[in-house]
């Protein structure tokens, strides 16, 4: 990775149900991020997401008995080409707008690369 890259992180609760759908909203989505610049898009689907006391994803997203926690993020060459794909893709017809999850509940951020090992 090149030292400007950037990542926008993920974190949401998926009713279980609705894995397929998930999935194919995640590919619609990621096809529209990789056209607007992305590098990569990684979605994961936990299996192994423990309950915690004071902090876990599980209680950062509010997770109901129903649902699963995801956890994915999409890496970008530069925060630059980040925030303007952003701008473009909300006005793209091509993103999926109906999202198979509560998006209240979505956690997200941007981040600058410190290290990879």
């Amino acid at each position: 990775m090149q030292p400007d890259t950037y990542i926008d992180g993920f974190v949401a609760a998926v009713p279980t149900a609705r894995r397929n759908d998930y999935r194919r909203h995640a590919i619609d989505a990621a096809r529209v991020f990789k056209k607007h610049g992305a590098l990569s898009v990684v979605e994961c689907w936990g299996d192994d997401v423990p309950e915690g006391k004071r902090t876990s994803f599980t209680l950062a997203v509010q997770r109901q008995p129903d649902e699963t926690v995801v956890f994915s993020w999409v890496t970008w060459p530069s925060k630059a080409v980040r925030d303007s794909a952003w701008k473009a893709m909300m006005d793209d017809p091509e993103m999926p707008r109906d999202m198979p999850f509560d998006g209240q509940r979505l956690i997200y951020g941007g981040f600058q690369l410190l290290t990879e090992t």
